[in-house]
């Protein structure tokens, strides 16, 4: 890997292209989690991540294709952290599967508060990559219980069964936000709470 000199004889190592659009997607997931789609300029975010803005723009043309591909990388991170394992019971991966996601929303909580704020981004085309991002985890947790031995012959032929997911999953959004200004709940408690949200709506 090639290398420059920096000030005080340090060597800096020079990014490869995909390292590069990672650091500017983490500076973008902060900026994005602190104020509105409106609020960040593309130049605080070349002034962090210590580039031109010529070189920004050669890896996102415009601040949408910015915030875009903000938000693809943390609907990516939640699919991979949270994908069911096929053919195991849906309530013996819940917890697992809540904990892991509780873990990626503690590990990248300015990526998932940007995520969340794509939805209310003026923009169409971001906050239609919100929603096809969260059609997303709708159809994998679907996926999930259509397979499952206790759930899948349960909610067959029930039209309400989409609904309750996508409830469920506005309710666990709205719970994991608060969580992370500061609620006294721990992880444990907190997706317990979760956990008993999807199993009440499923056998109700």
């Amino acid at each position: 890997m090639a290398a420059n000199e920096g000030e005080g004889g340090r060597t800096r190592r020079r990014l490869s292209t995909e390292e590069r659009r990672e650091q500017l997607l983490s500076v973008g997931a902060r900026l994005f989690s602190e104020s509105p789609y409106d609020d960040v300029w593309i130049e605080q975010v070349a002034e962090i991540a210590g580039v031109s803005r010529g070189l920004l723009y050669h890896y996102f043309p415009t601040k949408r294709d910015f915030f875009a591909a903000v938000v693809e990388r943390e609907s990516e991170r939640m699919l991979r952290m949270t994908a069911a394992v096929p053919g195991a019971p849906v309530r013996g991966q819940l917890a697992s599967g809540l904990d892991a996601y509780l873990e990626y929303v503690q590990e990248h909580a300015h990526g998932y508060r940007a995520f969340h704020r794509a939805d209310a981004a003026g923009d169409r085309t971001v906050r239609r990559v919100y929603r096809r991002a969260l059609a997303a985890q709708e159809r994998q947790i679907l996926q999930a219980l259509a397979g499952d031995p206790e759930f899948g012959p349960l909610l067959r032929g029930r039209p309400d069964t989409r609904l309750a997911v996508r409830g469920w999953l506005a309710f666990t959004t709205a719970v994991c936000l608060e969580w992370l200004r500061g609620s006294e709940l721990s992880r444990e408690e907190v997706r317990d709470l979760c956990a008993r949200a999807l199993l009440g709506v499923l056998t109700f």
